[in-house]
């Protein structure tokens, strides 16, 4: 092994050599114990590894690699989506330097061009997710636009069309005055912005009063069909069917009594525009509004909203809305207003809420719906963690209509076919419309949308692996056993694969929804281009490599509470590396050659307390882990992997160790060599689907039996090496040393020589010894109340801990008076930290306003600071009698 580890050149000739060995595909397994199947979420063809992909995926390949351990046949599918409106523009965007625009290509050179750009660059996010280290199925890799696929989303469109699901229809969506199209609810991004709020005053039309209401966008008032108020408001009791003024126009609305009015906000008084609002939209429809739409398609003003605005901007609009408000005298006040706007994400522009003619997937009382609540409420599909079980069920009983098209030319275009007069049908060919319609397919057009990105990704689990046809990977890897994913497409995607999954396969598509953590910058916000936060994957790989990388990830991927990352982080990650790998060359180097690893730890009652404790230490670590990634607590398991191998066998077993291999015993060389080997590969087994090419590396370099440690078994607790006394034989002289060690450095007082030590404890006085004396020499025990040593010196006993004593023998080094003063400063700090936690709890209002968790550890922290507090009390008695 080389003096240090690299792992760029580590990682990349390991990758190529477990693809070519076709260690990823699941026919590899040498013995099939069952399947396991991730069919990973697909990231945008335009895409670039980001840290949630990172944590993402890592957590993906981590449970396959263990999988695979446990001896089952695992595909993780890798794909990628073709990403309709972003893919778009960025092709737009490249052909715009040409002085180009869509348009002028036409629809099919324009596509031939995306195809073109998806070449070039579209295979960018894999090579990515292949530098990080997952271990995917790449063979079987897959794309939204494969004609495999193609032929599964045309199956799923006729069927629900067939099925009366599908309808073409007028209602409020996401449109984007920029990219013409609409958009889906995760394409929208709101940003916070300064603006005002206008308050505006509706007189009533029989000349008696008025009614101001509130709105953050003045120009969209000319929509105005109705003023609702809340029917329990008691400020407009009575007043139910009369009519308003609607400023600036000639028109009279009603004033409606709605509950969707709030009554703590302004006057209690909303305007209802119902063609660019779907609040506003719904109350319409309750009360049979009119729809008037007065912003168009292209962000301008239409004819409905007069002569006069007709052809301005948004933004004209409202500057000529306000200035006649105000010369009218309806303008009441403008306010200082921030909220949250919705923007598009890929163009930045301002959104527009606008009545649409769009084709619908019928959603609300479908039997696809019942059954996806039917599934995930008996928990047939477990949510983890399990609160996004209920609010999945909620967000799937008000479900509305999906708006399933959009106004791209990428994508897959919608099968709806139209005959001269009219008539229309949804065929997967023009041929089979043409059969349906009884035309000639010559003589049909179809329809120019295309589908919603995720409506095609909707049927991810079961599309990859063959439906609609009878596919053999279709009949053994599905249903999938886990889907991981981010919270965000928890409604857009997770719920739409279950109820599309159970009405297309009358399958679950997954066992289990892992939501992972949200990675958030140390601040605590999210990671994004606009703040500068991010942090580049690629970049971190680069510098300190993808074990490293993804440590660091899996320590923080807690199910409670998002991830606040930073680079400081990883260094932590590769130093824990480091550790492991000089570790190994020490193990290695001092390894015989005649070892035989075939003769695997048992039993043995020949073990020390040490080998003993180390063995048994292990088994709770394979407990730990074991469990830890059955319930998707991958930053538990990293913390058992970390806390044994450091603290346990490097800092303990490890130097121990050392005593015995400078002995003369050859039979005590040959068992802590066998222990030293049998640990460490053990431990390489339990780290591998967390560091893949750290482990591989060293598992090679160590004493092994296999190809590859990715198809070792996984450790298994072995319950005859389970001894919790030997682990405690263990704890204590450990314990006693740091003590003795951190009261040295504490009270500067240097070792002697020979120090001895009081053990005030039932231990076993020769094994401790033993133990002590192979981590220093120069420890050793005495007999307890022992007040004078061999050959006259003469000293006194210093308190270390409430059962451990040191003695200190009358030395020039060592100042009592100077050690008496230290010790009064360190009395003086322990009582004024006791004094501040005391008055917290001592204070009414800490304990009945904090929480449990803080008022748990100041209660913990009196505890320790009334311990130290005791044994400083005794050092110092202990030097002022020797001080006489």
């Amino acid at each position: 092994m080389e003096s240090k580890y690299d792992p760029k050149t580590t990682e990349a000739r390991w990758y190529a050599q477990w693809r070519d060995a076709k260690y990823f595909k699941p026919e590899s397994a040498p013995s099939p114990n069952g399947t396991y199947t991730i069919t990973i979420p697909p990231p945008n063809v335009t895409g670039s590894l980001h840290m949630g992909h990172a944590v993402c995926y890592t957590i993906q390949d981590a449970l396959g690699r263990w999988q695979r351990q446990l001896g089952k046949k695992v595909l993780i599918l890798p794909g990628v989506d073709h990403a309709g409106i972003a893919t778009q523009n960025v092709v737009e965007k490249e052909i715009a330097q040409e002085g180009l625009t869509r348009h002028d290509l036409g629809r099919e050179k324009f596509l031939e061009r995306v195809w073109i750009w998806k070449k070039r660059f579209g295979e960018r996010i894999i090579s990515q997710m292949q530098g990080l280290g997952c271990a995917f199925d790449w063979d079987r890799e897959r794309f939204t636009m494969d004609d495999d696929y193609v032929d599964a989303i045309l199956e799923e469109f006729v069927r629900m069309f067939d099925a009366g699901m599908i309808y073409r229809g007028a209602r409020v969506i996401n449109w984007c005055p920029r990219c013409a199209t609409a958009l889906s609810d995760i394409e929208v991004e709101y940003v916070e912005r300064d603006s005002h709020l206008w308050h505006i005053r509706y007189d009533f039309a029989d000349g008696n009063g008025s009614v101001t209401v509130a709105t953050t966008r003045p120009e969209t008032m000319l929509g105005d069909t109705a003023v609702a108020v809340n029917p329990d408001d008691p400020r407009y009791a009575g007043m139910a069917g009369r009519e308003l003024l609607l400023p600036l126009t000639d028109r009279r609305i009603p004033l409606i009594f709605d509950s969707y009015a709030s009554m703590e906000f302004g006057t209690g008084a909303v305007k209802v525009t119902p063609a660019h609002d779907l609040n506003d939209y719904e109350a319409g429809k309750r009360h049979g509004l009119p729809m008037m739409v007065v912003i168009g398609e292209s962000g301008k003003m239409t004819a409905e909203a007069g002569d006069k605005y007709a052809g301005l901007t948004r933004e004209e609009c409202r500057e000529a809305v306000v200035e006649d408000l105000e010369a009218s005298g309806n303008l009441v006040q403008i306010e200082d207003y921030k909220h949250s706007v919705g923007t598009c994400e890929r163009c930045h522009t301002i959104i527009e809420p606008l009545l649409s003619e769009q084709w619908f997937a019928r959603m609300a009382g479908t039997t696809m719906i019942a059954n996806a609540i039917a599934a995930i409420e008996s928990e047939e599909i477990k949510f983890v963690p399990d609160r996004y079980k209920r609010i999945s069920v909620d967000w799937l009983e008000n479900i509305k209509d999906w708006c399933i098209s959009r106004q791209l030319w990428w994508g897959h275009r919608i099968p709806i076919y139209y005959a001269h007069d009219g008539k229309f049908t949804a065929a997967k060919t023009r041929e089979g419309a043409a059969a349906r319609l009884g035309v000639s397919p010559e003589s049909l057009r179809q329809d120019d949308d295309v589908l919603d990105t995720w409506f095609s990704s909707a049927l991810w689990p079961f599309a990859t692996l063959g439906w609609p046809n009878d596919t053999e990977d279709l009949r053994e890897f599905y249903p999938t056993n886990v889907l991981t994913t981010a919270r965000e497409i928890l409604f857009l995607w997770v719920a739409r694969m279950i109820m599309t999954g159970i009405e297309f396969t009358g399958q679950k598509p997954f066992d289990d929804v892992y939501i992972y953590a949200t990675v958030l910058d140390k601040q605590g916000r999210r990671m994004s281009k606009s703040l500068g936060n991010g942090i580049d994957p690629l970049e971190m790989i680069d510098k300190y490599g993808a074990d490293a990388l993804r440590f660091s990830l899996m320590r923080l991927a807690s199910k409670g509470q998002d991830i606040r990352f930073s680079e400081d982080r990883i260094p932590e990650a590769r130093n824990f590396c480091t550790k492991i790998w000089n570790a190994a060359r020490f193990v290695n180097m001092n390894l015989d050659d005649g070892l035989d690893i075939t003769q695997r730890v048992g039993a043995n009652e020949a073990y020390t307390v040490p080998e003993r404790a180390i063995l048994s230490k292990l088994q709770a670590t394979v407990a730990t882990v074991s469990s830890s990634l059955a319930s998707y607590d991958l930053d538990v398991a990293c913390e058992a992997l970390r806390g044994f191998f450091w603290d346990d066998y490097c800092d303990v077993f490890v130097e121990w160790s050392k005593s015995v291999q400078r002995g003369d015993d050859a039979a005590a060389k040959a068992r802590v060599q066998l222990v030293l080997w049998h640990v460490l590969e053990t431990f390489l087994r339990l780290a591998h689907p967390f560091m893949p090419y750290l482990t591989e590396e060293i598992w090679h370099a160590l004493p092994h039996d296999g190809d590859t440690v990715m198809y070792t078994l996984w450790p298994t607790v072995n319950e005859a090496l389970v001894d919790p006394a030997a682990e405690e034989g263990l704890n204590a002289p450990q314990r006693y040393l740091r003590e003795i060690r951190a009261a040295h450095q504490e009270l500067g007082v240097p070792i002697q020589e020979q120090q001895l030590l009081q053990i005030n404890e039932d231990v076993d006085a020769a094994s401790v010894s033993s133990i002590l004396k192979a981590f220093d020499p120069r420890l050793a025990l005495a007999n307890v109340g022992q007040e004078q040593i061999e050959g006259g010196a003469t000293g006194f006993w210093l308190p270390v801990s409430a059962n451990v004593q040191m003695f200190l023998p009358d030395s020039a080094s060592i100042d009592l008076a100077g050690l008496q003063t230290k010790i009064k400063k360190q009395i003086a700090a322990t009582e004024k930290s006791l004094a501040s936690v005391q008055g917290k709890l001592n204070n009414p209002n800490f304990i009945s306003k904090a929480s449990e968790e803080a008022v748990t550890k100041s209660r913990a922290d009196e505890a320790a600071n009334l311990n130290e507090l005791e044994k400083q009390q005794r050092q110092l008695a202990a030097v002022a009698a020797r001080l006489g």
